[in-house]
């Protein structure tokens, strides 16, 4: 696999590139090869998601190829992923697919000079190299390999260049020697590979020391975000960069990057501080110890990257499951617990890399009990231990149970006050430099204001979905010789509540009333006039009236309360007896009616007006048979509206879904059509009824009221 997406990258012309592999049966990319970049420059989006706003994610779920031909286009197009890498950069995201579908995704990196459009033969080589890891992925499933690594990305490390002779490699060490500066270059992880004497004198530090080290962590006052951000530009716009950096105490030193695919070379001047005039370097610093933990740039990247990513975040589930999917890669650590208060009591309410057994030893334990989580919830003040020592000196009582050798427990503030506690563990002992302390305390402070939005959408979210199924039947009335199906299913945005609405209404032994109906909108409103329009449509049919009436009554219902907002409705008036029906609309979408023998047909209902506009509206009905063994199909827009998709297209092809379905079985039929809106973006309710038996085989006969 790495020698194939080496070669892809090299025949494409990129100089990088990366493999996602889609498991089957999952619906998230993972990461599993990264060539020509450090795979901690990929590490926020080791999992992509296939709805996620990322190339790679669109490219696979709509099987196309994705072209983002730089930073503007790529703010414009991905704002997550260009918050992060705000570098100038080419980007193609390709679908790897085989014949049984999707299996993974291929994205190809060029530097920012790049021409705006790909030439025909860098499509080709994409293509090229795309049906072949298809190939070996597929392959690898029927083996039963395993498609992902069991650790971090697979890396395809690049070609070392030309191999040197001995006396051209004197002759380019008298030469960089010469030159005035210091010089040095970096792999293209970022570490030392070769300082200069006087590339050593003016950072200070012998140069054997700075061998195979990252400059931030060796030189701690290098560990600034200016640093690290010009490292990474260089690498993922493979452009030159500069930057100037004080080393202490008056040091000002000048930074050139020159990249290439195999690593970066550095020149360094001194220069005045106050000026423009080279300084002499100073005498040689003792070494200093390296700093520990990401670097501060890469935690403000990870800070930047999760407060984007929670913005989509809706309920406390998913601010628990974005945060650990961040921030766990993101920061080496293993595990995450989110925690809050609730009567007096500490309560769990996400966790990832601890077992179910130990939360649930934890959740519920009163807030007086002294432990970290506890007091930090209470207190507001973070706790860090780097190791369990440490944290059995602070809480003598404390249990070592959890497999975890360093913990940080930190405050999740929201409006200037603790709502709960984040603790972020880590299987070995780690100190907590105080740059990477603040970073993490900022992080859960982030997840803190998301988590307070969540806990505020969910119990919105249950009021209404408590108030919406108040409202709609909880059963239909069994009527004999009549067979009935129902199904609701709320919309895909919003708090997924709304005015969709259905009633089955037993007159009396031998006839019933049916009625659906759409009131606008999804939200706690909707559903309020949803209750009063169906209350209303079940009051006058109770009494008799006949469809027209029923809607006309429910109409002045409505303009006399003049809620801003209108309803469609359907009412249909159901005589078993004679084995016929009436039917009026406000403007709902017509019944299907699928006879004994499969075929199909759209009723031919006189639309009214909906239902709230003019207080004096009249409603035509439309009188048909109901012949045994055929299914009335009432159903709202949600069903058949989508962009783009003609109405009546849309209806037929849901007749023809009712045609081959078996009548027999209303249940599997009704979750047949509801299946047919995917996703939906409106409500959708259905309503099936299917009379059978002889006429008036139940009971007396039948005593027929008149509509």
């Amino acid at each position: 696999m790495e020698s194939v997406m080496a070669a892809v990258v090299r025949e494409s012309g990129a100089y990088g590139g990366l493999l996602y592999v889609l498991p089957p049966g999952e619906d998230a990319l993972w990461l599993a090869v990264v060539a020509g970049t450090p795979h901690e420059f990929a590490t926020p989006w080791r999992r992509v998601t296939l709805t996620d706003p990322m190339p790679v994610a669109d490219a696979v779920r709509e099987r196309r190829l994705v072209w983002v031909r730089g930073q503007e286009e790529m703010a414009r197009r991905y704002p997550r992923p260009a918050l992060v890498l705000p570098y100038d950069f080419a980007l193609a995201a390709a679908p790897i697919t085989s014949g049984d579908g999707p299996r993974g995704g291929l994205v190809l990196l060029w530097s920012g000079s790049h021409p705006p459009q790909l030439s025909r033969a860098e499509r080709d080589a994409v293509e090229a190299g795309c049906h072949r890891l298809a190939g070996l992925l597929q392959q690898a499933a029927d083996r039963g390999d395993p498609l992902l690594p069991t650790g971090r990305p697979r890396t395809v490390l690049q070609p070392a260049g030309r191999a040197v002779p001995p006396g051209e490699a004197a002759a380019h060490t008298a030469f960089i020697d010469r030159l005035p500066g210091g010089s040095c270059a970096l792999d293209t992880n970022g570490r030392l590979t070769f300082v200069t004497p006087a590339a050593g004198d003016l950072l200070g530090r012998d140069p054997d020391d700075l061998v195979g080290a990252l400059p931030w962590e060796a030189l701690p006052w290098m560990d600034v975000p200016q640093v690290e951000d010009r490292y990474r530009a260089a690498l993922v716009s493979r452009r030159p960069q500069t930057f100037t950096v004080l080393r202490p105490p008056d040091v000002g030193l000048f930074f050139e990057l020159y990249p290439d695919p195999t690593g970066i070379s550095v020149r360094i001047t001194g220069i005045d501080p106050s000026g423009d005039a080279p300084a002499a370097p100073a005498a040689p610093a003792s070494p200093a110890a390296p700093a520990a933990g990401p670097s501060r740039a890469i935690l403000l990247y990870n800070l930047m990257h999760l407060a984007a990513t929670l913005t989509e975040a809706v309920g406390v589930r998913d601010v628990s499951d974005l945060a650990a999917d961040q921030l766990l890669p993101a920061l080496g650590a293993h595990g995450m617990v989110l925690m809050t208060s609730e009567e007096g009591r500490l309560r769990i309410v996400g966790h990832r890399g601890y077992r179910t057994e130990v939360m649930e030893r934890i959740d519920a334990v009163p807030l007086g009990l002294d432990i970290p989580g506890t007091r930090v919830l209470t207190s507001g003040v973070p706790a860090f231990f780097a190791s369990f020592d440490e944290l059995r000196r602070a809480y003598p009582g404390t249990a070592h149970e959890d497999g975890m050798a360093a913990w940080a427990f930190l405050p999740m503030i929201a409006s200037g006050r603790p709502i709960g506690c984040m603790l972020v563990a880590y299987r070995r002992p780690r100190p907590f430099p105080p740059g990477e302390r603040a970073v993490l305390t900022s992080l859960a402070g982030l997840v803190g204001q998301a988590l307070d939005r969540a806990r505020l959408y969910d119990t919105k979210h249950d009021l209404a979905h408590r108030l919406q199924s108040a409202l709609l039947p909880r059963t239909l009335p069994r009527l004999p010789g009549l067979k009935v199906a129902a199904r609701y299913l709320p919309a895909a945005r919003g708090l997924e509540i709304g005015g969709d609405f259905y009633d089955l209404i037993r007159l009396d032994e031998h006839s019933a009333g049916a009625t659906i109906g759409d009131v606008q909108g999804h939200d706690v409103d909707a559903a309020a006039l949803m209750g009063q329009v169906r209350t209303a449509v079940h009051a006058h049919a109770t009494v008799g009236s006949a469809p027209d009436q029923v809607l006309a009554h429910a109409n002045r219902l409505l303009t006399d309360l003049e809620p801003g907002l209108f309803t469609s409705c359907l009412y249909v008036h159901l005589d078993l007896a004679a084995r016929r029906a009436c039917v009026a609309s406000a403007g709902h979408p017509p019944p299907l009616l699928r006879h004994a023998d499969g075929r199909v047909e759209v009723l031919p209902v006189p639309p009214g007006l909906l239902l709230g506009i003019e207080p004096d509206t009249r409603y035509p009905a439309l009188d048909f048979a109901l012949p045994d063994g055929c299914v009335l199909a009432l159903y709202t827009d949600g069903l058949v509206e989508a962009p783009g998709v003609d109405i009546g297209d849309a209806t037929a092809a849901l007749g023809g879904l009712l045609e081959a379905e078996d009548p027999a079985d209303l249940d599997a039929m009704a979750d047949t059509l509801i299946r047919h809106a995917a996703a939906p973006g409106d409500d959708v309710a259905l309503l099936l009824i299917s009379p059978h038996g002889r006429s008036g085989e139940a009971g007396d006969r039948p005593k027929r009221s008149e509509p």
